[in-house]
């Protein structure tokens, strides 16, 4: 029986080493790409239906049995994720064939995206925190080797930054798993779970959630340590920006979630009154910073600090709405993200641009882009029935039926500002008469456009279709509200 958790892992990182030797062969590169995502794509929806069916499964590597080797866990959390991430990937690879340039493909540009997504995918199924640090720091050499890829001076100065950040979080995270082990003398997650139910409301445990907070607060990017994200994320170009700002933080955010409902749930008025206020002041950040900027890049960045907020609130609430709202707003501001990211690739390249300033006219000659991204934009709002509205319903329902009447208020006004900053961006782009005469002749754009629009019918399809994506949802929500169904199937109890 082949141990299916592995394949989302393994199929990218066998591509990546494949095309480390082919860098001279850009066509062949490409074509590796496309065959390795799809089948990584292909083996995360086999293994979600398996999980669908047959509950959580787990892979003992080196058949060591949990707790004493590292087990791979894909719970139905961990899988959506993973099969959330391989089709973004899909679909940025084939982006990227016109958008990246030929000296990036040439300097090993694919090979470090695969080896990305082992790092992300990996982070996802991971169910040893130790290799939970592994996966993280494969996930972010890659991150700093496309940060820099193409050597731009804005690249160069904004990739000092971001190392140095990720170095001293990465420092951080070591500790941090250092003294856990020390508590709990275990590094499986399953088992540290239940050695922390064993301690109870010890203080150092609460030293301990607040520590692992720093940590994947510097990678998710909640306030305070979201400064070094704006500048960092606009530095590469346009689906390098796609993968970091959909996965990147998203894989900080999962950390929380994970951390929270399996270690963490013993002292929550003290723990998750942090989280909430965290929550609220990032998105009190993120709206300052879209409605200030006049600059796509910008924008859409800020929006990604917003939604981190409106998924940490999700989670300070810890209750099966807000839970639910979480795991479904994650996935839609995955998708949707990626996808506008890389419509706003397509914008910058037909005007040469990200300057709202040095923009304006473009629904005469470019209609479909213009009314594509005015759907994602309705999307990333959350207008009904599209799927940015399911996940935030939830989540603002549970805030009032918890009490929590400021917070709930804050996340449905986040939604206003959202809406206003993308439309006014579309307004700008596509409506409003440009101040410099549009270049002559129509750009190309077909092969740019196809992978983006794709990502938004995924979106708007992720809305529509919630009852059919329901039942996945709440099977994951299973598992983080009763954290033992994850530790009998870990531990085989």
């Amino acid at each position: 029986m082949i141990n299916l958790p592995i394949l989302p892992i393994f199929i990218p990182l066998a591509a990546a080493i494949v095309l480390i030797f082919l860098s001279k062969n850009v066509v062949a590169q490409r074509a590796v790409s496309v065959f390795a995502s799809a089948a990584t794509v292909l083996a995360a929806f086999i293994v979600m239906l398996k999980v669908k069916d047959d509950g959580i499964q787990t892979v003992d590597m080196g058949s060591w049995p949990a707790p004493f080797g590292i087990t791979l866990v894909s719970d139905m959390l961990s899988i959506l994720l993973v099969l959330t991430a391989s089709i973004i990937t899909l679909c940025v690879v084939l982006y990227s064939f016109r958008s990246i340039g030929s000296g990036r493909e040439a300097f090993y540009y694919y090979p470090i995206v695969q080896f990305l997504l082992v790092g992300v995918n990996g982070s996802f199924t991971t169910g040893d925190i130790f290799n939970l640090f592994v996966f993280f720091e494969i996930m972010l050499m890659s991150s700093y080797v496309l940060i820099v890829i193409g050597g731009t001076k804005i690249q160069l100065r904004e990739s000092i930054k971001y190392i140095l950040v990720n170095v001293i979080s990465s420092a951080i995270f070591v500790i941090a798993v250092g003294y856990l082990y020390s508590v709990t003398g275990s590094l499986n997650m399953a088992h540290i779970s239940s050695r922390i139910a064993e301690i109870g409301t010890d203080p150092i445990i609460t030293v301990l959630a607040i520590l692992f907070l720093i940590v994947f607060g510097l990678k998710g990017g909640i306030f305070p340590l979201y400064f070094w994200l704006p500048g960092s994320y606009a530095a590469p170009p346009a689906p390098v920006l796609a993968l970091f700002g959909s996965l990147l933080t998203k894989v900080g955010i999962y950390a929380i979630l994970r951390t929270y409902t399996l270690f963490f749930f013993h002292d929550q008025p003290f723990t998750h009154n942090i989280l909430s206020l965290l929550a609220l002041l990032t998105i009190v950040a993120g709206s300052i910073g879209a409605l200030a900027y006049r600059d796509v890049k910008q924008i859409l960045i800020y929006n990604i600090i917003i939604a981190v907020g409106v998924l940490l609130f999700g989670i300070s609430l810890m209750t099966e709405d807000s839970i639910a709202g979480t795991v479904f707003y994650l996935i839609h501001d995955m998708i949707i993200k990626a996808g506008l990211f890389l419509l706003g690739g397509i914008m910058i390249y037909i005007t040469g641009t990200s300057s709202l300033s040095k923009m304006g006219g473009l629904i005469r000659q470019y209609p479909a882009l213009g009314w594509t991204f005015l759907v994602a934009s309705f999307a990333l709002a959350g207008i009904p029935p599209l799927s940015g509205f399911v996940g935030k319903v939830l989540i603002v329902r549970a805030g009032f039926e918890a009490g929590e009447y400021t917070g709930a208020i804050v996340v449905l006004l986040s939604s206003l500002v959202v809406l206003y900053s993308v439309v006014n961006l579309f307004m700008a782009v596509f409506w409003k008469t440009p101040e410099t005469p549009l270049p002559k002749g129509k750009k190309q754009t077909i092969s740019l456009f196809i992978p983006a629009a794709a990502l938004v019918a995924l979106s708007v399809l992720y809305g529509v279709g919630t009852e059919a994506v329901y039942p996945f949802v709440m099977q994951a929500v299973d598992a983080l509200i009763h954290p033992e169904i994850y530790i009998d199937a870990v531990l085989k109890e």
